[in-house]
């Protein structure tokens, strides 16, 4: 039998459709157990993922066969959350991460966003942050979003502020798209969906209201999807994040992943230093002087400790 190669576009558990080059859409399933080497994951394929398959019948519509995963270039994951000793892939080769955040309705916490910037940190995958909502700021909100963008400006995170009612940033983000794939995330209710709608209308991406009751989003986005927004643009659309569990991050390498943090590894008088209570602690020096923001060292405590929350 011919073998075809693909690309992973949706999965939706036992199934998966694939962009396939010669065939369009195709729905295959997986053939056998594929494991990731070192990695104990709940779903052995991601959304971005490169195959082979064959086609196992013919008809109108032929499925597919995976028997072949590519190696990737790069991947993310997050702890399971059915079972937490496992991953759940999230996404794969993506050329970058684009988090939509809100200051009001819903919320963003500062811990969600340094939970995610690790994450991809861990994975060397690039981050953009979106402010989304900015007709909905008041002047104390304006103020707070703007030392919050300052703060991970300094770090080394690039932001776009965004409003799909007034227009705000949507050219920016068109841009910061164009010709790369990315992946977009957060939580629901965020506005992911509506800005890609804005930017690209035919998209037509399901759009949820915001629950009044506790002001988080309903969740539109069951299974991870890959959208061609235009030629050699594409989007992974993740199901909003509740919660993010950080997977199998080593405590004496956790500093690494904050990059103010690794700037100055190697300063502080012991070599295996946790920065959390030894002397002379170069970390520690910066966080009392302010230069590491109070928020950035509190997410590192939470995350050393193991703490899982729900944002």
């Amino acid at each position: 039998m011919k073998i075809e190669t693909g690309i992973v576009i949706k999965s939706t558990g036992s199934w998966y459709k694939v962009r396939a080059a010669k065939h369009g859409i195709v729905n295959a399933r997986l053939s056998g157990k594929h494991k990731i080497k070192g990695l104990k994951s709940t779903n052995p394929l991601a959304v971005g993922d490169h195959v082979n398959f064959i086609f196992e019948n013919s008809g109108d519509e032929p499925s597919g066969v995976i028997q072949k995963i590519h190696p990737r270039k790069n991947y993310i994951v997050r702890k399971s959350i059915k079972k937490s000793a496992q991953a759940h892939l999230i996404a794969s080769n993506i050329d970058q991460a684009v988090l939509v955040v809100t200051i009001a309705e819903p919320s963003t916490s500062l811990g969600f966003i340094d939970r995610f910037l690790v994450t991809c940190e861990s994975f060397r995958i690039p981050v953009h942050i979106v402010f989304n909502k900015a007709d909905l700021f008041t002047e104390g909100a304006k103020e707070y979003y703007e030392a919050v963008a300052d703060m991970y400006r300094s770090i080394g995170y690039e932001s776009t502020l965004t409003s799909t009612l007034d227009k705000t940033g949507l050219e920016d983000l068109q841009s910061l798209l164009q010709g790369k794939i990315s992946l977009l995330s957060g939580h629901s209710g965020t506005g992911k969906s509506s800005l890609i709608n804005a930017i690209y209308p035919s998209q037509e991406l399901r759009i949820g209201d915001i629950s009044s009751s506790h002001l988080k989003g309903k969740h539109t986005t069951t299974f991870a999807e890959m959208f061609e927004l235009e030629q050699d643009t594409y989007v992974i659309d993740s199901p909003g994040i509740k919660e993010l569990g950080l997977f199998d991050l080593d405590k004496e390498n956790l500093s690494h992943y904050f990059p103010e943090m690794r700037e100055v590894i190697g300063q502080c008088k012991f070599h295996n230093c946790t920065h959390i209570h030894e002397p002379k602690c170069k970390v520690i020096e910066l966080v009392e002087e302010g230069v590491i923001p109070q928020s950035r060292y509190e997410s590192y405590l939470s995350m050393f400790e193991g703490e899982d929350h729900k944002y």
